[in-house]
């Protein structure tokens, strides 16, 4: 069990560091003349192709419906917060504030996953409710926030790249916001129908729901833009492994570590956002922002922590 959830850690580890890498190469895209929708359109197209594929692959039943058609409409709301809205809400800020700086707003998800998840087991009660993480309010989660926000904040403001810009910004944490109430929901659902089957959900229903905007994404899909390497190199980045391979692996990870822990790893993108712009754009990494990082690390690790057994006793018995 422990080398289980060991695993679970690096692989959110790894899958974190893939999506900070995200943030530079959408921000390439946009340069090179793409529209933040059709960004989203092609990656998601390709990445619910290639889950078709493994579920053909698999050479199982296929399974077309949920099971009733209230988990069918919150797979619906699940393609509307973790694809269409939440990809244009964040593709759309960068095309207005810096890619360091969107990455640290979209890094508030845990914030509002930990806020929502005390809500809504509060409030509710059911499948939904018993299926997220049962999180303490204590020294570990509160300090471990602060640590955490404080890292982030030393990362990207340290005094050579702070540029606000209010529409950008406020996109940015329309993203975070987006993303929590994704991590609410879509762990339940993963342990009842499977990460490849919820999955492809959210990509079906992520594409469907974009299809309003697609009046406006211009020549994007033109091919003296998508016959650009630099377009369809990023494209294929962030449609195969980003998006299906990320996706799949990260809706497991949420089902063994818990929807509120998982998301904290989100914590972690400045960095590694930091490190690919210091090696495709040659940013350097001041004292400040290697303090910060590492603040960003033991915050997450801190906020994470569980208390033991013994001690859960020992409260329950007061």
């Amino acid at each position: 069990m422990a080398k289980n959830r060991f695993f679970s850690h690096l692989l959110a580890l790894v899958i974190v560091a893939i999506w900070g890498v995200t943030f530079v190469s959408t921000k390439t895209l946009i340069n090179a003349g793409m529209h933040p929708t059709a960004i989203f359109v092609i990656r998601f197209i390709m990445a619910y192709a290639g889950i078709w594929a493994y579920t053909l692959l698999e050479k199982k039943p296929v399974k077309i419906w949920s099971d009733s058609w209230k988990d069918e409409g919150v797979f619906v709301f699940l393609g509307i917060t973790g694809g269409s809205i939440y990809f244009l809400a964040e593709n759309t800020s960068l095309a207005y504030t810096q890619a360091s700086n969107v990455s640290f707003l979209v890094c508030t998800a845990p914030l509002f996953t930990a806020l929502l998840t005390l809500a809504y087991k509060r409030c509710f009660r059911g499948r939904f409710a018993d299926g997220m993480e049962d999180i303490r309010v204590g020294f570990p989660l509160i300090f471990g926030t602060l640590l955490a926000l404080v890292g982030m904040a030393m990362v990207v403001f340290d005094g050579t790249r702070l540029q606000v810009s209010p529409k950008g910004d406020l996109l940015a944490l329309g993203a975070a916001l987006c993303w929590a109430l994704y991590s609410l929901f879509m762990s339940p659902l993963t342990k009842t129908y499977g990460a490849v089957f919820a999955t492809r959900k959210v990509f079906f229903y992520g594409l469907v729901t974009i299809l309003p905007f697609l009046g406006s994404t211009g020549d994007s899909f033109s091919s003296a833009v998508l016959s650009q390497p630099v377009v369809y190199g990023n494209l294929l980045f962030l449609g195969l492994i980003a998006s299906l391979g990320c996706f799949i692996a990260w809706n497991k990870v949420m089902v063994k570590l818990g929807n509120v822990t998982s998301t904290n790893y989100v914590y972690l993108n400045p960095i590694f956002t930091l490190v690919t712009a210091m090696i495709l754009l040659g940013e350097r990494m001041t004292i400040v922002s290697g303090l910060g990082s590492a603040a960003i690390l033991a915050g997450v690790v801190l906020s994470g922590f569980k208390p033991s057994r013994a001690y859960k006793r020992a409260e329950s018995d007061r």
